[in-house]
């Protein structure tokens, strides 16, 4: 019998250890499968339906295998769970030593520096969300991962938390006062030497879009990918593989502007004058898109000339603001990096109203409750997927209990590139 059998299969080491489980013969088929793709360094598409196990069915082999894994997942209550729950049970069960990591993406980390000058934002001026953030500091002292998870008190959804994590536009890498003592840094650290790291699809496609634009890799360099899920992933990889703008980014970029600037000796009033300049172009124009939340294809906003003339003007206060920002760079790094954010929003603008490119292209524009979003996204992820397998060049696991249609994995390969 083979290692797997002997764990997995009657009278093995999990039907003796674990209460309740027993054995099922898809279960072994299929770690079996994700045995050899690990063994071979190969590509598998793997469907297991409810009552499958799938989970164990590629724990097992991954623990097993000694190799760098990094298993991907839909969400963050998945990853909580494979880390706190199965993970653990499969690795006592099996006297495993290896070790493992849990890494989400930075939103969910406390950032110390974000949190110290908190109390200048605008928005924390009402009792409530500074109730919230004396909840946050007192906890910021204590907690040595700095998971916001940990605070079970304050809604995942509370004002607090985006006045006290850090976003890929606002953060300030190692120029941080506080990098030293980063929470995101550490959680970093801790995946890069763990044996087995567990993200999910958000992070992974961050991770893959990021490298592209010459940022480096989030994510360890791994042996094998174990893609969980996986229904989930062409439609977040074609959002990451995109560009998109957002209100959300534009009026954080202002808020942020202004909070460094109620924090600075020597006032430039040309600062707190193109920030506000620009949030306000930023209100007017989601005014003239309409109360209703919808997404419309981009020649429904191209065809009305005030929605074009509302966007140039959104750009025209872009350009204002990284212009007096560019002639104080030098004086606070703090206005340096949102400088830089603004030029990034400002050439991801120039990329979506521009009409190159819109062969290979869909542009669209969509409306929320007090928000927007342009995007362009590509109507093909499969070349782009393929090159990011291909230059990691290691095991591809991907398996959901809904992967085939009629039996055949054709559509769901093809939209990742997958040929084998």
């Amino acid at each position: 019998m083979s290692p797997i059998d002997d764990i997995l299969g009657e009278g093995g080491e999990l039907e003796q250890r674990i209460a309740g489980f027993r054995v099922r013969s898809q279960q072994l088929e299929m770690a079996h499968a994700v045995d050899d793709a690990l063994k071979s360094a190969g590509t598998l598409v793997c469907e297991a339906g409810t009552g499958t196990g799938k989970t164990f069915a590629y724990l097992v082999p991954a623990l097993l295998s000694g190799l760098k894994v990094i298993i991907s997942t839909g969400t963050k209550n998945l990853q909580d769970q494979l880390f706190n729950r199965d993970l653990p049970r499969i690795r006592d069960s099996l006297g495993q030593s290896v070790s493992a990591a849990l890494l989400k993406g930075r939103a969910n980390y406390l950032c110390l520096h974000r949190m110290d000058s908190a109390e200048f934002d605008r928005r924390a001026a009402s009792p409530k969300t500074m109730e919230l953030l004396a909840q946050v500091r007192e906890w910021g002292r204590k907690t040595r991962r700095g998971d916001i998870a940990e605070l079970t008190m304050i809604p995942e959804n509370a004002p607090i938390w985006p006045l006290v994590t850090s976003t890929i536009d606002n953060c300030l890498g190692q120029a941080c006062p506080d990098y030293s003592k980063c929470f995101l840094v550490e959680a970093r650290r801790n995946a890069q030497e763990a044996d087995v790291v567990i993200i999910n699809h958000h992070l992974l496609c961050a991770d893959f879009s990021l490298k592209d634009e010459g940022f480096g890799e989030l994510l360890p360099m791994a042996d094998a990918f174990i893609i969980d899920e996986a229904h989930q992933l062409p439609a977040v990889a074609n959002n990451f593989f995109g560009t998109s703008v957002s209100a959300r980014q534009l009026q954080e970029l202002c808020r942020d502007i202004l909070t460094i600037y109620s924090q600075m000796k020597m006032k430039q009033s040309e600062v707190q004058e193109v920030a506000n300049a620009l949030d306000k172009s930023v209100r007017d124009f989601r005014l003239l898109l309409g109360l209703d939340e919808r997404r419309g294809a981009w020649e429904e906003l191209a065809a009305d000339s005030h929605h074009l003339k509302a966007l140039e003007q959104l750009h025209e206060k872009l350009a204002d603001v990284i212009e007096v920002l560019e002639a104080l760079k030098g004086t606070d790094e703090s206005l340096d990096a949102c400088c830089e954010r603004a030029g990034q929003l400002s050439r991801h603008l120039d990329l979506i109203t521009s009409d190159e490119d819109a062969d290979s292209n869909v542009r669209w524009f969509e409306t929320t409750r007090l928000g927007f979003r342009l995007a362009q996204t590509p109507l093909e992820i499969a070349e782009a997927f393929q090159k990011q397998m291909q230059s990691h060049a290691n095991a591809w696991i991907f398996t959901s209990a809904t992967l085939a249609v009629g039996g055949d994995f054709s559509h769901f390969c093809s939209q990742l590139g997958i040929k084998e």
